[in-house]
């Protein structure tokens, strides 16, 4: 292993130290709101660096060699040193906190709006927001939930599809006056927006009967956001992709161009890890799909701790 730095990943001694303290994987895993297996990973990369054993494994629980009991008390310095300057050590913990990933414009359009309802009840709990685009190891990463745009069938994780889209053309009110009703293909003489996935237009016009190809006149932005933000600021004609985009044809600030719809085709996933969920992500993640109006037998299926992706 590279050894160019003289110490060793501080993920990995986070989790060595919550395991030693704890005398179990599955207690840090619990404290630090990770999985049993993050944790294993983290202790096995820590072993690799040091090139030693820190832990004995035992029927139940881990014990601390000669060694792993010399680092616990180093690394307990440290980390009381940093305990008054660093934010790092001291990131919520416990049941009611539940680390959730998604996608900007899913956060805002879709989750913002609902998100005193998901964090409200019994139990209550917390969310934790990470925000991005990649594809992220939701066990190595110690995410619980993910909301996710695509096709579904992601290796390594349990995948429920929570909601379809049945997309149609929207503009700015002004813009969407000039175009007017007619024919599908009068909306090639405007530019078309779309993220970085033009699959929706390509299916509005496959299902009306035409081809649609991206053009150089078309705009496309990285997120779905902004794909709003440029239809009302009269761009060009975007598609509408309820639920996210409802509140805002609702609102006014974009205006229905079309009364054709197509079936796009991603949609929106619940995700997380494999193995048990904790009592924290199986709230919300049964918050979530009320939301959505996923069925119970659906939910049901991704609660189960070994299901396959639904």
């Amino acid at each position: 292993m590279d050894h160019s730095s003289p110490l060793p990943p501080l993920d990995t001694l986070r989790a060595f130290e919550a395991a030693a303290r704890s005398g179990s994987f599955s207690a840090a895993a619990e404290a630090l709101n990770l999985t049993h297996g993050a944790i294993s990973r983290q202790v096995a990369k820590l072993e690799h660096w040091l090139g030693l054993r820190v832990f004995e494994r035992q029927a139940r629980g881990v014990a601390l060699t000669p060694e792993g009991q010399r680092l616990f008390q180093r690394t307990q310095e440290a980390f009381s040193v940093f305990a008054d300057s660093s934010d790092r050590w001291s990131e919520p913990r416990g049941t009611a906190v539940v680390r959730f990933s998604a996608t900007p414009s899913v956060c805002s359009l879709w989750l913002m709006p609902r998100w005193q309802l998901l964090e409200s009840g019994d139990p209550a709990v917390r969310i934790m927001l990470q925000v991005d685009h990649r594809k992220v190891d939701l066990e190595e990463e110690g995410i619980d939930l993910a909301i996710r745009c695509g096709r579904g069938g992601t290796p390594g994780r349990v995948s429920v599809q929570l909601f379809e889209e049945w997309c149609y053309p929207v503009a700015s009110p002004e813009l969407a006056r000039a175009i007017g009703e007619g024919r599908p293909e009068r909306f090639l003489d405007q530019p078309l927006i779309h993220d970085s996935d033009a699959a929706g237009w390509r299916a509005w016009f496959n299902a009306h009967g035409l081809d649609f190809r991206p053009r150089q006149q078309d705009r496309r932005f990285e997120d779905y956001n902004l794909v709003l933000d440029a239809a009302a600021s009269g761009l060009g004609v975007a598609l509408s992709r309820p639920p996210l985009a409802q509140a805002q044809v609702d609102a006014g600030r974009i205006a229905r161009v079309d009364q054709r719809t197509a079936l796009n085709p991603v949609s929106y996933w619940l995700d997380r890890p494999m193995g048990q969920p904790r009592p924290a992500a199986v709230a919300l993640a049964t918050r979530i799909a009320h939301q959505a109006g996923l069925s119970a037998g659906k939910l049901a299926g991704f609660l189960r701790t070994e299901a396959k992706a639904a």
